[in-house]
């Protein structure tokens, strides 16, 4: 589905975005990451190696297919207020977690109910929109070990949902629908609670699986022509 497609990682520099650009370009996906600054974005595209690019915020954007925006809660607004009028039409996969400092284990939803929302309410309904990738541990996700987490992805529209998934498993994880991008409030909360559960339990980067035998939609609709 995104063969030859470039994946642009804003805010690419930081801990998550490394992570998701690294895994990415080892799988042989064309990556770009995002900074601020030009000098640091290719500095950390010369460290991370694969053949990953190194722009400004505004340029990855610009040139890149998929956008996945990478960067803290308190920077979500002005980023993507930065880079919207370059990414209309584009698919943007949101990861951003409302996590307001020091009380990163309560949960803290912001005004618009998520931080999706806010993403929609910034760009508009001229951007495609996905969010995803909230309960992964970055720390984690930057080594080549396998992790053994399933990430979901809410969106309105389920064919960008796919391809959102496409990426995530491209990566080793398991990704998996999880219906309307409303419903990325759900994940964006769980977040505070794996933080809580990684410093009651001493765990190193806790993170979710769904259990039971998941019969991928496409299957789903099959069985049902077939009992009609």
């Amino acid at each position: 589905m995104l063969d030859g497609a470039r994946i642009s990682v804003i805010g690419g520099t930081g801990k998550l975005g490394s992570a998701i650009a690294r895994r990415l370009a080892k799988n042989g996906r064309a990556v770009v990451i995002g900074s601020r600054s030009q000098a640091s974005a290719a500095e950390s595209a010369r460290q991370l190696g694969h053949g990953i690019e190194g722009l400004t915020n505004i340029d990855a954007a610009t040139v890149g297919d998929v956008i996945i925006v990478t960067v803290p809660f308190e920077a979500q607004t002005r980023t993507l207020e930065e880079i919207a009028p370059v990414v209309r039409g584009k698919l943007v996969i949101d990861t951003t977690v409302p996590l307001a400092p020091p009380r990163v284990m309560r949960v803290q939803l912001p005004p618009e109910g998520s931080a999706a929302a806010r993403t929609r309410a910034i760009l508009g309904d001229e951007c495609r929109i996905v969010a995803g990738f909230h309960n992964v541990a970055a720390h984690k996700l930057i080594l080549d070990d396998t992790i053994a987490c399933d990430v979901l992805m809410f969106g309105d529209d389920k064919d960008d949902r796919e391809i959102a998934i496409e990426l995530a498993d491209a990566m080793g994880l398991r990704g998996l629908h999880g219906g309307a991008l409303v419903n990325s409030a759900a994940a964006e909360a769980l977040t505070s609670v794996l933080i809580f559960l990684n410093k009651t339990y001493k765990v190193d980067g806790a993170g979710i699986q769904i259990t039971g035998e998941l019969i991928p939609p496409d299957a789903t609709t099959a069985q049902q022509k077939i009992a009609t």
